[in-house]
């Protein structure tokens, strides 16, 4: 396995697999891949800012004049550029804003991941969605891909929820309660269980 996986991932495959035998297809079908975590707090979320209500393709062009315009996108050159640089590399006047509110926060001080090592999920998610611009499935993609927790179950999150149809109950979408019922048997590695649902939809890792 190549650098940045996470240390539980083998031992959280095999009890997925001994529990589950949806889990254990799964897994044994996708055995060379797992998840990665990425480098820094700004840039991951500044991406997810930048990405809401678009499509991969256009946030992609987006993020591409950013970069060409700022040099890099950190929350110093963020701070430095003024609101319309910001919108003429693509941007609503709202994200742009939104980016110079998360770029303030960082240079305070207030996105340090280091400081929330022993944070639970949920405390983590609470300070993420102060931040304007963020909400719940965006936390949570920063718990799973960023700060690699292993037992996040992002149910707002429609990869998920067309996996769950589809290898659990012939294509049919229940609700949400037996959504949750259905993960009690992922415990406590719902982020894993989760990023082996998306791959039978889509084979090729995503990475925020």
């Amino acid at each position: 396995m190549s650098h940045g996986h996470p240390a539980y991932w083998q031992q959280a495959c095999d009890e997925l697999s001994a529990n589950d035998a949806v889990m254990a297809k799964l897994i044994n079908g996708y055995t060379s891949i797992s998840l990665n975590g990425r480098g820094d707090a700004f840039h991951t979320l500044a991406r997810s800012i930048v990405g809401q209500q678009i499509s991969l393709k256009a946030a992609d062009s987006v993020w591409a004049r950013l970069t060409a315009t700022l040099g890099d996108v950190s929350s110093e050159s963020v701070l430095a550029s003024s609101i319309e640089i910001l919108r003429s590399c693509g941007l609503s006047g709202r994200k742009a804003e939104y980016l110079g509110d998360l770029a303030q926060r960082h240079q305070a001080g207030r996105l340090d991941p280091t400081l929330w090592q022993d944070w639970d999920d949920d405390a983590i998610i609470r300070e993420l969605i102060t931040i304007r611009g963020i909400g719940r499935w965006t936390a949570e993609m920063f718990l799973m891909f960023y700060l690699l927790r292993p037992n996040v179950l992002p149910l707002d999150d429609i990869g998920l929820i067309k996996g769950i149809a589809l290898n659990y109950h012939g294509g049919e979408r229940l609700p949400r309660a037996d959504l949750l019922a259905l993960a009690q048997q992922w415990q406590p590695w719902c982020s894993v269980a989760t990023w082996y649902l998306w791959r039978s939809l889509e084979p090729v890792p995503v990475e925020y």
